[in-house]
């Protein structure tokens, strides 16, 4: 249940909709309570519902965002021709086999082709695919198609970085294990040179999280 967000969000009918389903997710959030052998109306989870669905709403965001939008007008004639990266973007997720979150770092790059985006912009374009059901193969390449599609650079690079909790509190129960994955496109994938300097500087740039 994604909250909407888009130019519609303060219609009447929007909101009478987003109200529906909030009551509808809060129904199946107290059924699951029941299904663990929970007392929905005892004092501690009376209000779980409720906020169950209004964190799920914010968590999953992002299919109500567009990377086009967020970036809006912060597109410049500029003739900078070297690389311009964002390391280090906070970046929270939500694996979509198991509904828990995956979180980490994302190292973003790209060589302009006449036009540069405001720096904040980048983050944004994160957080449209991260706030979404994910698993951080595909995540790393929307973020790249995005910024090649509005861009239209030279060339982009992502670098994601991550522990998944589904992994950590179930399953094999590894809590060192981290994934990496990279997406690359135009001279970052052709070019050797490119390639190297931005792996370099993004796995250079894996700090602790």
């Amino acid at each position: 249940m994604a909250a909407s967000t888009g130019a519609g969000a303060g219609d009447p009918d929007d909101m009478a909709t987003n109200n529906m389903m909030q009551v509808e997710f809060e129904g199946i959030v107290r059924r699951q309570l029941e299904m663990l052998g929970e007392d929905p109306d005892r004092d501690g989870l009376q209000k779980t519902p409720s906020r169950v669905a209004k964190s799920m709403a914010w968590l999953t965001r992002g299919y109500d965002l567009d990377a086009r939008h967020v970036i809006g007008d912060a597109l410049f004639e500029e003739n900078h021709e070297n690389m311009v990266m964002v390391r280090d973007i906070e970046m929270y997720s939500m694996c979509e086999h198991h509904m828990l979150p995956f979180f980490g770092k994302v190292h973003v790059a790209y060589i302009p082709n006449g036009k540069i985006v405001g720096l904040s912009k980048l983050p944004r374009v994160v957080e449209v695919f991260a706030r979404r059901l994910q698993v951080q193969e595909r995540l790393g390449e929307q973020i790249a198609n995005a910024i090649d599609e509005v861009l239209q650079p030279k060339g982009v690079g992502v670098v994601i970085e991550a522990v998944h909790l589904c992994m950590m509190m179930r399953g094999v129960e590894k809590q060192s294990s981290r994934t990496i994955t990279s997406s690359l496109r135009g001279l970052f994938k052709d070019d050797s040179k490119t390639r190297s300097e931005f792996l370099r500087l993004a796995y250079g740039a894996s700090s602790s999280f």
